[in-house]
């Protein structure tokens, strides 16, 4: 059947403008127009329905996973009358199929000839609209289906102009020990988690903001100021819902916020990316300040974190790092051991731990001062035993930072068997920190350590997010209290601090550890150790930090009088 020369004329008219909609770029991504062009179109063909499926790849279209869309329905699908099939350059697949009511006569040679025309027009606009939808998601998210960093960057330079982002905060959050969720309920639990928060944080923030995931549990999203109250609350602890049987998790996150002032420019992306970095780096590991707000004196603190980084290798080079030895006593006044502490002197003056070693954590630094403080460790012991000296065990702090060193045990052995240091002068001391740590490191680094007859322990005890996991996982020789459980002396012997004090130590010494407990500064102090039975202490009540040259002169001592 062929059309009059009138309909065929329409045809040709209806089908110009198909061809210049399909070939305009600003309706790639509407089909609204080409919807209503082929609603005109394809009944003069005596066409049923029109229907493209896409598949995002080849794996796709053999399972059938693809996504339909329906171009063109009168709700009769009939029979299928043409097929075409095209592949993009990112292998993903576009195939249509046009459909004829099964009671209407074969299409003739010019309406096949059209309708060919038409289905390739319109497969053509699917395939590059499609093509670029999937690349601006190929760019803009990631795997899982999450706005990414470059997402988040093309948001900023977009709001670039002064005062397009008045009222604004940006925050860069973690959520904080997300693999024990995983570890917990599953990782299909977790990934349903990690988007049930996403979509509420999402919800929350609304059109006027933005959120991407940096990758893992870490995201950065700009939000309007007003927000900001209710979205720091939700990030302070939330409980999220994974599954229909109400199964829920608490979420806790440490937060870094920069409040972008009225007028400010973008001028750089990164600009913002570095400060609320820096913001949740403090935030991370500062403690108990899960939320930090960057301002100028952070700015002055990263200035002179660079400053500190930039002078390490000199200092190091030209040894002006010290140990200072700390001495540990037990309750009878008798020195049976030390810690060795860092203190830096520079230009004749001393730069306190707390302005270095957190910096220095900050990168494999940390390391290369550890190592080159066992070296003089183990120098002043040598010195030691030549001299005669009855010698104390000594412990050396060693970072977390070298778990990663799966060379660390032969590092640390090398150091002591160029002494020729017996094993028994050496303990190394690993600090418990708020971070979630990989067992199976420690667990290796610890057994290793404690073959070679080298005594290890865990410092702070008590204050970390796992510490009686740690402790039933890794066979510590020592575990060190933290001063915070030491109860002051006059407090009821029914308190809170003064019942957990009494049954840590009781564990420690059930459990065959060494007790010791930091922070010893009253001789009232001193009596609860007494009390608990707790045989070894440490603190300014016996010595603080000395330099080597005194420390021997405590060494020939041996005793205190308390």
């Amino acid at each position: 059947m062929n059309m009059s020369d009138a309909s065929a004329l329409r045809f040709y008219k209806l089908f110009g403008k198909l061809a210049s909609a399909a070939a305009d770029v600003d309706t790639v991504s509407d089909l609204k127009l080409i919807k209503e062009l082929l609603n005109e179109i394809a009944p003069m063909l005596r066409l049923s329905r029109i229907a493209v499926r896409i598949y995002r790849n080849p794996t796709e279209e053999r399972f059938g996973r693809g996504e339909t869309i329906i171009c063109f329905d009168t709700g009769i699908e009939g029979n299928a009358v043409h097929e075409l099939r095209s592949v993009t350059k990112l292998m993903s697949v576009v195939a249509m199929t046009v459909y004829m009511d099964k009671s209407e006569p074969a299409l003739s040679d010019d309406e096949f000839e059209k309708t060919d025309l038409v289905a390739r027009t319109v497969l053509a606009f699917i395939s590059r609209s499609k093509c670029q939808d999937m690349v601006k998601e190929l760019a803009f998210y990631d795997d899982d289906g999450f706005r990414n960093i470059r997402s988040f960057f093309n948001y900023l330079s977009w709001k670039g102009k002064p005062g397009e982002l008045n009222n604004m905060s940006a925050l860069n959050y973690n959520i904080r020990h997300f693999s024990l969720v995983n570890e917990e309920f599953g990782r299909n639990a977790g990934d349903k988690v990690l988007h049930a928060h996403y979509k509420h944080i999402s919800d929350m923030i609304g059109e006027a903001g933005m959120i991407s995931r940096l990758g893992g549990d870490a995201f950065v999203c700009i939000c309007q100021r007003s927000v900001l109250p209710e979205l720091l609350e939700y990030l302070t602890e939330a409980e999220v819902t994974f599954d229909q049987d109400g199964g829920t998790v608490s979420l806790t996150s440490s937060v870094g916020v920069f409040n972008i002032p009225d007028g400010y420019a973008v001028r750089n992306p990164n600009d913002i990316m570095g400060k609320i970095m820096h913001a949740y780096n403090i935030a991370r590991n500062g403690g108990h300040q899960n939320i930090v707000f960057f301002d100028d004196h952070l700015l002055y603190e990263r200035d002179y974190a660079k400053r500190i980084q930039q002078h390490f290798p000199e200092a190091l080079r030209n040894r002006e790092f010290h140990v200072f030895y700390q001495p540990k006593v037990n309750i009878n006044g008798e020195m049976c051991g030390a810690e060795a502490l860092c203190r830096w002197f520079r230009n004749g003056e001393i730069v306190q731990p707390i302005k270095f070693i957190p910096v220095l954590e900050e990168t494999s630094d940390i390391c290369k001062l550890d190592f080159f403080m066992l070296e003089q460790v183990c120098r002043h012991i040598r010195k030691w035993l030549d001299e005669g000296r009855e010698v104390v065990r000594i412990s050396v702090n060693l970072s977390r930072k070298h778990m990663m060193d799966s060379n660390l045990l032969t590092s640390i052995m090398e150091i002591i068997e160029r002494y020729d240091i017996p094993h028994e002068y050496i303990e190394i001391e690993l600090t418990e920190t708020n971070t979630d740590v990989e067992f199976k490191d420690l667990q290796r680094i610890v057994g290793g350590l404690q073959k070679e007859k080298i005594y290890t322990s865990v410092d702070d005890f008590g204050i970390g997010y796992s510490s009686l996991n740690l402790i039933r996982v890794i066979p510590w020789n020592v575990i060190k209290v933290d001063r915070s459980f030491l109860p002051c002396g006059e407090e009821n012997e029914d308190s809170v601090c003064n019942i957990m004090f009494k049954h840590v130590v009781s564990m420690a010494k059930e459990m065959g550890l060494e007790c010791i407990v930091e922070g010893v500064e009253t001789p009232a102090q001193l009596e609860v150790l007494r009390d608990n039975n707790c045989e070894l202490a440490q603190g300014y009540l016996f010595d603080k930090p000395m330099p080597v040259e005194e420390f021997e002169k405590r060494l020939d001592m041996k005793r205190y009088a308390i």
